[in-house]
């Protein structure tokens, strides 16, 4: 798979479709909707089941909220990575003094034939240019180490620190906070 084949857009009303074909499909947790760290549109927290979680994503989509994006080969979805100012989500802590606005990636997901490849990285990169490009001054991750048993999803240690972002806390037991300064010039 070349890397060039892969293109990345914004989630949006008109690439619904997409997201949901991608979310019900085979490898995917079914049922999560990437709603853990997201409140539907009344501020409710969508219960653990696939229909009420599914419902909300669609309807945060719908009134244009910043979810994520969505990459695609040859026209088809194969990777999402959750991604939205920090206090966008539910959860997550503010680590130390930081009153400039912070962007977080909560989640990546890569289709099995595309892992390996490179797609998370054009993930995060995608991310940290929308991330600039909407006044953030930091992009925050929430990995887990290699041998984590759970939350895998959001990805692994090494992999955040190879594309420069630094450690700056932890959330719960297995998630670190690791954060990339996007100031100015960076």
């Amino acid at each position: 798979m070349a890397r060039d084949m892969i293109k990345i857009h914004q989630v949006t009303p008109n690439r619904w479709p997409d997201l949901e074909r991608l979310f019900e499909s085979r490898g995917t947790l079914r049922g999560c909707w990437c709603m853990l760290f997201r409140a539907a549109l009344d501020g409710r927290v969508p219960k653990a089941n696939g229909p009420e979680r599914k419902r909300a994503m669609r309807e945060l989509v719908h009134t244009g909220v910043r979810l994520g994006l969505l990459g695609y080969s040859d026209g088809a979805p194969v990777a999402w990575c959750s991604l939205g100012p920090r206090e966008s989500f539910r959860g997550l802590a503010v680590v130390g003094e930081q009153s400039d606005p912070v962007w977080s990636v909560t989640c990546f997901y890569v289709h099995r034939e595309f892992r390996c490849s490179g797609v998370m990285r054009m993930l995060l990169q995608a991310a940290l240019a929308e991330a600039r490009k909407a006044g953030a001054m930091a992009l925050e991750a929430y990995p887990v180490d290699p041998d984590s048993p759970s939350y895998r999803f959001g990805g692994f240690v090494p992999f955040f620190k190879r594309e420069g972002f630094h450690e700056v806390g932890q959330l719960g037991s297995r998630r670190h906070v690791m954060r990339l300064e996007l100031g100015a010039g960076k």
